[in-house]
């Protein structure tokens, strides 16, 4: 949960943003945490370290989980994703809900089965903020597998219904998930990887190519880029691509994570250093790298400064989470379907 947020906070001034204008502002890369510009069309106004939709969805999934014992009402998730956009609107913020999670609420308004509303939903909004699923239900054999990616359906499907939205939200969450149970990096990449097209079974077809197969070419990709790092964004951007579709801002993420496996500070400033939805691509990258390295490899004063500039409890809801996690180790969501 460090993680998501700080690669998130680190990725806030830089969302929407073309590669050349990261370098322009901020140089190759990002160093440390800055505030958005002015004109900046979302973060306008946002202090240096401040997250973004991705950790507070994220917080408030986990939180969800927490008091329901592991499984979320779909209908609950909606109004509870409703009231947080009403609150952002009073609190000023342009940094609304992504364009998938939108239309789903909108059909669930006029009357559309939870089930059915996320029928379009391609983007990555399921899997930025999927993390506490990780972190709550446990990936080893089959079984947990099965719970893991029910889990992830559970509270995915009624924004993000298609095969390739929820393969997305599986493989972060798989990697979590491995990650919190002592895999290192490349070892929660594949098992992500391995697990999206479980994911992916469950959704709408549209068409997208397969994810598994993007991640794994991303991984490969990573992993040559790792002996030149200092020309690994722009290889990131021209060959992957840093937009809120799945296809690019996941296997982008994963090219990341295979750049720095050691190294969660440098591969969350090299995610935030890519434009397009680096605050998400920064996040995931985040999410997975704490996971599996611990929050102790991010600089402490990092972590100081997202915490106190956001508010937030991060280790309260993590034992949250790891208490499900020891208590239901087969856990799933309730599923929409």
């Amino acid at each position: 949960m460090h993680g998501l947020a700080i690669g998130d906070a680190l990725g806030m001034p830089t969302q929407l943003m073309s590669r050349a204008e990261v370098v322009a502002r901020f140089g190759n890369r990002v160093e440390w945490f800055e505030p958005a510009a002015g004109t900046h069309p979302v973060a306008a106004g946002m202090a240096a370290g401040t997250v973004t939709d991705d950790t507070e969805q994220a917080v408030l999934l986990g939180r969800l989980l927490v008091a329901g014992g592991g499984v979320v009402d779909p209908l609950v998730w909606v109004r509870a994703l409703q009231d947080w956009e009403a609150d952002m609107v009073r609190r000023g913020s342009a940094d609304l809900l992504g364009p998938s999670t939108r239309r789903a609420l909108d059909a669930v308004s006029r009357g559309v089965e939870p089930g059915l509303a996320g029928a379009s939903g391609d983007t990555n909004g399921a899997a930025m903020r999927i993390a506490p699923v990780g972190i709550a239900v446990p990936v080893g054999d089959d079984a947990q597998l099965d719970g893991l990616v029910s889990a992830v359906a559970g509270v995915s499907r009624v924004t993000h219904g298609t095969d390739v939205g929820l393969a997305g939200a599986v493989a972060v969450a798989a990697a979590v998930s491995a990650g919190v149970s002592g895999s290192g990096v490349v070892e929660a990449c594949d098992v992500g990887t391995r697990a999206a097209p479980r994911g992916a079974a469950l959704g709408r077809r549209t068409g997208a190519p397969a994810l598994d197969d993007l991640l794994a070419r991303a991984g490969r990709l990573g992993h040559d880029l790792a002996a030149a790092p200092a020309g690994a964004a722009e290889v990131i951007d021209a060959r992957i691509g840093t937009g809120l579709a799945t296809v690019e801002s996941l296997p982008a993420a994963f090219a990341v994570l295979a750049v720095h496996p050691e190294d969660p500070w440098a591969a969350c400033r090299l995610a935030a250093s890519l434009g397009g939805d680096s605050d998400t691509i920064a996040a995931v990258v985040g999410a997975v790298a704490g996971a599996c390295l611990g929050a102790g490899r991010f600089p402490v004063a990092a972590r100081a400064l997202v915490a106190a500039v956001n508010g937030l409890s991060l280790e309260t809801l993590a034992q949250g989470l790891l208490d499900l996690r020891r208590a239901h180790p087969s856990v799933a969501g309730q599923d929409a379907g």
